[in-house]
Formats: structure tokens, C-alpha cells, sequence
């Protein structure tokens, strides 16, 4: 997977914090690279000899995460099943068959756009594990990619044995990528609680998650990245309050193909990448992984049907919306109960 980042940590957050049986304690961080992102861990309140456990625990649990949905390690779980040429059900993991279940909920709301089966596309574009086009694929190209796709021929089996995934096109090709960095951080906050942390930021590229206060004692908050290349320009501020946002943009992961800039997020009802001028959704939700999961397929949709299905199913969504040479914003009302600040220029 190789999704770049559309979110940041709110810098200024380093303070003292107390324990109850050990001294004071700063908030400590904890980051590395996984999935083709960086993976960051906030923790406040744990003593720093337990920190080397707890970052040796949390690559151990990345390390699983990826070599379950990596679409670029040919022996994953979702590789193996990609490989696989035929339509009998394929055993999977509980979290396959929660993140595919999700994945097919959000599709069918979605009208499509949010679609994991768009993997062949992906790859004929140049951002999956195969090589970039040196030139813009061709409409037969296109067509032949689109008919390797299609949510409506894949389905999870629920039984008293186990899960399994199964396909009615022996050459479906399932993506996850738009749901990984969700999928990874909310594990990253299970192992938190399993640990006893009760005070932390996670993050695995876009996708974030909080729980408590940070050292200061207050709650942890998030900036929405401005939609340009500078690192640390934040649109808006919001108090997470406990739960999980993503945010998904075009103005990172893009490449330039015969004078056209090729963005990384492809409709599946055109086979194209996206040409509009919404240029990044960002999803305030219970888990990451539903954030995840919302951000892409409002991104496919574009503003105006992003503003609709944002009302009608009562999401917590962050619009940046390109207008000339500025940007404008929109906010769902549900979002604006955890907006703290937001730059009006």
C-alpha cells in the first residue's frame, strides 16, 4: 500500500504528566514507516522504561497488519487470494472479513465510488505494485481493466467454520489500500488499551485515532492539512473527542503522465482518475477504519453529491474545495461539533 499522508498531529503538545507509582513522566513518541506511510504513537503517562516494549510491540503488530493486506508482497493474505484463480470461497482472517464487510457497505452507499475491487485500475494507472505507464492507457486498456471490477462479485461467507471471501470473476482483484492505514490504527489503539495506555494518539498515515488527554492533561487534537506541499500549514483544527478521522486528498500521491496530472484516486464508474475540484474529504468517525473507508469514496464523488451523502448519512465530513486560485470550505453539521479552529483565508 501507498497512500500518502492527509493528515498531521498538532505539534506543541510536549508537557508533564504524573503517574501514580512512578515520577512524572513527558509525553513520549513513537514513529517508523509501514504500508509505504509513517506510522506515529503518542503516549502520555507511561513510564519511559516501558517504552521499548511498547514500540517493539507496535511494529509487531504493523508487521501483521501489512502482511495481511499488502497488495506488494506477493505472500499476504490478500495476495494469495488476488492469485487465486477460482470462485470457491477462500478462507480469511475475522479482520478480512470485518474490513471487506465495511468496505461493501460503505460501496453499496456509495453508489460504487468507493469500490476495493478498482485494484486492476490501480495498477493500470501506475499506483499499485506495477510499474508506472510511460503513456496514458488507451480506452481499450481502460475498458479491459474495468471489466476485472465490480463490487457485485464479491462477497463474505459467514459460516460456524470460519470466514471466507469469494469471487465470480476468477481474476478480481481486491485493493484494501483505501482501508489499510484505518485498519492499522485502530489495531494500534486496541494494543494501547491492551497495554494499559489509556492516554494516546495513534496514526498510520491519514488515518488517527485518540483516546484521554495528552501531558497537558487536555485532549488531543488534529490539524487538517492545507492541500499543498507545505508540511505544516494546518486548515483547521479539530477535538477528536475519542474518535477516529481519515482524510483522503489528490495533491499528494501524483505522478505526471503526457502533460496531465494523474491523480492516485480512481473513479470506478469512468476508469479514469479523478478530474474535479474537491481536493481532499476529510471523515470524522467512530473508528478509523470507517473514517478510511468514507474519505475515498466522497473524494470519487465530488463536492456536490460528497455534500449530499454527507448530510444524508449523517457523517462528520471536512470538504476542501478548489475555486480559481483558493480554496474554499464546507462542513457537515456534525463536524462542527468537533471543529476547534479552522483558517478562513
Amino acid at each position: 500500500m501507498n497512500v500518502f499522508s492527509g493528515a498531521m498531529l498538532l505539534a506543541g503538545v510536549l508537557a508533564l504528566t504524573g503517574c501514580d507509582d512512578a515520577p512524572s513522566s513527558q509525553e513520549q513518541v513513537l514513529s517508523g514507516k509501514t504500508m509505504g506511510t509513517v506510522w506515529r504513537v503518542s503516549v502520555a503517562g507511561v513510564p519511559a522504561e516501558r517504552i521499548p516494549q511498547l514500540d517493539n510491540a507496535i511494529r509487531q503488530q504493523l508487521q501483521q497488519d501489512d502482511q495481511e493486506l499488502s497488495t506488494w508482497k506477493t505472500d499476504s493474505a490478500l495476495s494469495r487470494f488476488n492469485q487465486y484463480q477460482g470462485t470457491q470461497p477462500w478462507p480469511v482472517s475475522e479482520g478480512m472479513a470485518d474490513i471487506v464487510t465495511l468496505a461493501l457497505r460503505i460501496g453499496q452507499k456509495t453508489g460504487g465510488a468507493m469500490d476495493i475491487t478498482v485494484g486492476p485500475l490501480v495498477n493500470l494507472w501506475g499506483f499499485g505494485p506495477v510499474k508506472a505507464p510511460q503513456h496514458t492507457p488507451d480506452a481499450q486498456a481502460v475498458a479491459q481493466a474495468k471489466a476485472m471490477t465490480g463490487l457485485q462479485h464479491l462477497r463474505v461467507i459467514q459460516s460456524v467454520s470460519g470466514q471466507a471471501l469469494q469471487k465470480d470473476l476468477p481474476r478480481l482483484y481486491v485493493d484494501l489500500s483505501t482501508m489499510g492505514e484505518g485498519y492499522a490504527t485502530d489495531h494500534l489503539a486496541r494494543l494501547m488499551e491492551s497495554q494499559g495506555v489509556t492516554n494516546y494518539l495513534v496514526s498510520v498515515g491519514g488515518a488517527l485515532l485518540s483516546r484521554g488527554h495528552n501531558a497537558d492533561g487536555r485532549s488531543w487534537r488534529v490539524a487538517i492539512q492545507k492541500p499543498t506541499d507545505q508540511q505544516d500549514a494546518a486548515q483547521a483544527v479539530v477535538d477528536l473527542q475519542g474518535h477516529g478521522i481519515s482524510t483522503s486528498g489528490d495533491y499528494r500521491n501524483y505522478y505526471e503522465l503526457d502533460g496531465k496530472r494523474i491523480s492516485h484516486i480512481i473513479d470506478p464508474a469512468t476508469g479514469q482518475p479523478i478530474q474535479h475540484k474537491l481536493a481532499s474529504a476529510t471523515v470524522i468517525a467512530t473508528t478509523a477504519l470507517e473514517a478510511d473507508g468514507w474519505d475515498t469514496g466522497l473524494m470519487v464523488l465530488g463536492t456536490e453529491k460528497a455534500k449530499a451523502l454527507a448530510i444524508k448519512q449523517h457523517l462528520a465530513v471536512f470538504l476542501i474545495i478548489r475555486e480559481g486560485n483558493k480554496f474554499v470550505t464546507w462542513s457537515s453539521p456534525l463536524f462542527k461539533s468537533f471543529l476547534v479552529s479552522q483558517d478562513k483565508a
